[in-house]
């Protein structure tokens, strides 16, 4: 994170929950005087206070840090809707059912854009038995490969770890209609109906 809780974020905060300063004081264990540093910007909350601050205020703490609140409409929570993150740096992976402030590694991911296949990143699959199968002729290389593939339906979000210099398939338990991703280290997230 590359900046601190500001005094309008805090200030903000505490009057959408229609705190007073001495309110949010008792709950934090320090003065009204505190908090009214902290809201004229004359001083700052200790780093040890952030998550105590952020549960008062019904926040994460990466929200209060942005100072960005996120809300979440998704009432149904259908997987096919899921938005998928990818950390740069580590590699790692993550899907949530509706809108999220996600961070990894003092990075804020943003949410992968999905692009339909082309030619040098079809997604094939077929019906074998009870499962799916799943291939994509793709360099498997240190430098440029599939880093994973997940197969979604309304109530799943399977991911496939794959790594260089292995092979670019996998297989999925069938479970009827979803979407197919694949994610290249260097071209995106690419989809296909099943």
């Amino acid at each position: 994170m590359n900046q601190y809780v500001s005094a309008s974020t805090i200030k903000t905060l505490r009057e959408k929950k229609k705190m007073t300063q001495a309110q949010l004081a008792e709950i934090l264990c320090v003065s009204d005087k505190t908090i009214s540093k902290w809201e004229t910007a004359k001083g700052l909350p200790d780093i040890t206070m952030l998550e105590d601050l952020a549960g008062a205020l019904g926040i994460s703490v990466t929200e209060l840090l942005t100072g960005e609140c996120v809300f979440n409409n998704n009432k149904s929570s259908n997987m096919l809707r899921s938005l998928v993150y990818v950390c740069p740096i580590c590699g790692n992976i993550i899907s949530a059912a509706g809108q999220a402030a996600i961070s990894c590694c003092g990075l804020n991911l943003p949410v992968l854009e999905v692009e339909n296949c082309d030619s040098g990143h079809e997604i094939c699959f077929e019906k074998i038995e009870t499962d799916i199968y799943v291939t994509i002729d793709h360099p498997m290389t240190k430098e440029h490969y599939i880093s994973f593939l997940a197969y979604v339906t309304t109530d799943r979000f399977e991911t496939l770890k794959l790594y260089p210099e292995g092979d670019a398939h996998g297989r999925f338990a069938l479970r009827g209609h979803g979407i197919l991703y694949a994610y290249c280290n260097r071209h995106g997230l690419f989809s296909k109906k099943v």
